[in-house]
Parts: structure tokens; C-alpha cells; sequence
């Protein structure tokens, strides 16, 4: 994290441009064939856009170098690990609201495009935090610390919660806006008797807006512990989501399966908040810290053995699930 990428403003533009027709295209395609993806359809378009991610390595590289390529990978496949996990309260909404698998699709892009618009101010203001203030990143450390031990108490408690994400601003939407309880098709409102109600699909979005801003909170800091710049933490997460559609259809039926996911991701960010107040303390200006002087205990974690704990912390917890979950031959 020494030196800085210099990414032009046409280059935001164009990256920009390219991620809303991308998504237009999708949202366009998906309104005027609302259907359930088959698995080959799901498998081809997530091999495409995981093509076109890991592609963009290269492009980074490139252009800006090895060191901004190392980040951009280790961010992108710390958003993805992230973003496997969010499928499951995905789920879990779709089955709390009883939506039909034809319109799973549509409800999960435009979750996607909130998702993104989201990131995107969460992004910049973080950028401009950190850019001001140095300690923002013993705060960001300490909040990944705190989420990986909520990760891990969640993977080894006894009693899961079920409960929909916002369920409360569901109550208070049922409060101010009439609904209806039967899908329309693709339709958010429809009009009855003269009065407009909500549709089912309508909730179901709000719902997933809301849970996308607590995944913006945890993925956010998570990625800025891999890089300061802006453009890498924004492409990353923005590759990590462009696909997660077809990946909800491609996994539905092995998301149960992987079960220490949250034990995995746990670790992966609690190794990226050590990395994070380690940094802190290596640009320490607080008064109360040392003087106020900078503090370097141990050298700078770089972002080549943050990419090598990552893959390997997923690739052990994705094998042990998958061991542990395999079903047992039947005994004669």
C-alpha cells in the first residue's frame, strides 16, 4: 500500500458504463422472460462473468501493475467468499415469502443494482474517511474483529435463526402502505378498487435492500484491508455481485452443504481486521497510542499472504464441509 494507482476519470467513466449496460441488458432480459434458470444456463453465465472478473486481473496488471493486481484478486475473492454467504439469507427471505423460482431471478438482480448503488456511497465515503483520517482504520479493524466472532458464535450455535432480515421494516411498511398477499407475475403494485397495495415481490425487494446494507458494512472494510484504492475495492465488488445471480441458481442446492462457510469467513476477516489495526498502528497519529507516534511491531502484512491465507482458508473449510455434509451410503 505504498504507492497509488492514478486511475483517470474516463476510466471511472468507462468501467461505469460498462458495469449499467451490463446490468441494464440483464434486468432488461430477465422483465420480459421472467423464468428459473436451469443449471446449464446458470453454470455458463456465472463461468462468464467469474471468466471476465479473474480476466480483469490481468488488465490491472497491466495498466497499474503486480502489487495493484495482487489486491484487486485478493479483494475480489474475499467480496465472492462474502457474497456465497449472503446467498443464504437470500434464502431464506424467498422462503419466508414463499416466491415462486420464476421470479427469484428478477427479485435478486434488482437486489443486486441496490446492492451496488449502495456499495458504490459506501465506498466513496469510506475512501474519503480514510483519506482524512488515518485512525478510521483502527475502526474498521476492530468492526471485522467483532463480525468474525459473531460468524463464529452463529457457526456453532445450537438454535439458527430463521427469522427474515428486516423484519421490522417490514411491520413498519404494512403500517403506512396497503399489501396484498398474492404475487401479480413481475408486477411491485397493482390497483384494486382504485387503491394502489403493494405486491409480495415488492417486499421482497425491500427486504433484500435492507440485509444489502448490512452486507455493505461488513464487505466494505473488509476489502479496504486489502487496498486504499478506491477503483480496486469498487471493480471488486462489483464482480463479486454481477454474478451472484447466476450463482444462487447454481448453489441452491448445495448452499446447505457448506458448513463451515461462516467458520471460514470468519477467519478470513478476522485475519483482514488484525491486518487492518496493524496498518493503523503503522500510521498512528492518536495522541493516547504511543505518543501519538507511529508504532510498528511487526512489519506490514503484505497482500501476497493475505491472498495465499485467504484461498487456502477457503479451500479447507469448503473441503471439510463438503466431507463432513456427504451423504452416507445406506447400510444393508
Amino acid at each position: 500500500m505504498t504507492s497509488m494507482m492514478n486511475v483517470d476519470l474516463n476510466v471511472w467513466l468507462l468501467t461505469i458504463g460498462v458495469l449499467v449496460a451490463v446490468i441494464v441488458f440483464d434486468l432488461i432480459y430477465q422483465i420480459r422472460n421472467p423464468h428459473e434458470p436451469t443449471f446449464k444456463e446458470s453454470a455458463i453465465q456465472s463461468s462468464i462473468y467469474m471468466g471476465l472478473a479473474l480476466a480483469f486481473t490481468f488488465v490491472v496488471g497491466h495498466f497499474w501493475g503486480g502489487q495493484f493486481a495482487g489486491e484487486y484478486l485478493a479483494g475480489f475473492i474475499t467480496e465472492k467468499s462474502l457474497s456465497v454467504d449472503n446467498l443464504f439469507v437470500f434464502l431464506i427471505i424467498f422462503t419466508s415469502f414463499a416466491v415462486p423460482r420464476a421470479l427469484q431471478s428478477q427479485a435478486l438482480l434488482i437486489g443486486i443494482v441496490v446492492a451496488l448503488i449502495l456499495r458504490g456511497i459506501f465506498i466513496a465515503v469510506g475512501a474519503a474517511a480514510i483519506a482524512a483520517f488515518s485512525w478510521v482504520f483502527y475502526i474498521f479493524g476492530a468492526f471485522l474483529i467483532y463480525t468474525a466472532y459473531g460468524l463464529v458464535k452463529e457457526a456453532f450455535s445450537k438454535a439458527h435463526d430463521d427469522k427474515v432480515p428486516g423484519g421490522k421494516l417490514m411491520e413498519l411498511v404494512k403500517r403506512f402502505f396497503p399489501t396484498v398477499d398474492e404475487y401479480h407475475g413481475t408486477k411491485l403494485t397493482i390497483v384494486q378498487q382504485g387503491k394502489r397495495y403493494l405486491t409480495p415481490l415488492m417486499l421482497v425487494m425491500i427486504s433484500i435492500g435492507a440485509t444489502d446494507v448490512l452486507f455493505a458494512l461488513d464487505s466494505i472494510p473488509a476489502v479496504y484491508g486489502l487496498t486504499d484504492e478506491a477503483y480496486i475495492v469498487f471493480t471488486a465488488n462489483a464482480f463479486a455481485l454481477l454474478g451472484l445471480r447466476q450463482l444462487y441458481f447454481l448453489l441452491s442446492g448445495l448452499m446447505q452443504r457448506l458448513k463451515y462457510l461462516g467458520v471460514g469467513l470468519s477467519i478470513i476477516l478476522a485475519w483482514i481486521g488484525v491486518k487492518l489495526v496493524n496498518h493503523a498502528l503503522h500510521k498512528n497519529e492518536l495522541p493516547f497510542i504511543n505518543g501519538g507516534e507511529h508504532v510498528e511491531l511487526i512489519p506490514e502484512i503484505s497482500t501476497e499472504l493475505s491472498l495465499a491465507v485467504i484461498i487456502v482458508t477457503l479451500i479447507v473449510t469448503t473441503v471439510a464441509s463438503l466431507l463432513v455434509t456427504r451423504e452416507k451410503p445406506a447400510k444393508n
